[in-house]
């Protein structure tokens, strides 16, 4: 089983950065995803996360409005568009999956997780 993130970066405030998860060896198409992340000095926390389908997504209050998940079950991948980013969302991404319908919002729920990616909004 392995999860890879990528699309990572440095971004100006007010910018836009996609990250990318593709996922191997388990049945994607059956499992919901999610988004955490991890300031220095912070705990993970939850940014967002997928059903299985697609059809139900949920988002922390700190990115509502802003970030968007998808997912493409065809290509085992699940995406993460943030726009209008703030310097508070500098934190090292990582997606997860659990072997159930419905995403959550508690990490300890994930069965696998990724090796993260790096975002950092900065002037």
């Amino acid at each position: 089983v392995q999860l890879v993130e990528s699309g990572g970066g440095l971004v100006q405030p007010g910018g836009s950065l996609r990250l990318s998860c593709a996922a191997f060896g388990f049945t994607f198409s059956s499992s919901a995803m999610g988004w955490f992340r991890q300031a220095p000095g912070k705990e993970r926390e939850f940014v967002g996360g997928i059903s299985w389908s697609g059809g139900i997504t949920y988002y922390a209050d700190s990115v509502k409005g802003r970030f968007g998940i998808s997912r493409d079950n065809a290509k085992n991948m699940v995406y993460l568009q943030m726009d209008s980013l703030k310097p508070e969302d500098t934190a090292v991404y990582y997606c997860a999956a659990r072997g159930t319908f419905i995403a959550t919002r508690e990490a300890e729920r994930y069965d696998y997780w990724g090796q993260g990616t790096q975002v950092t909004v900065s002037s």
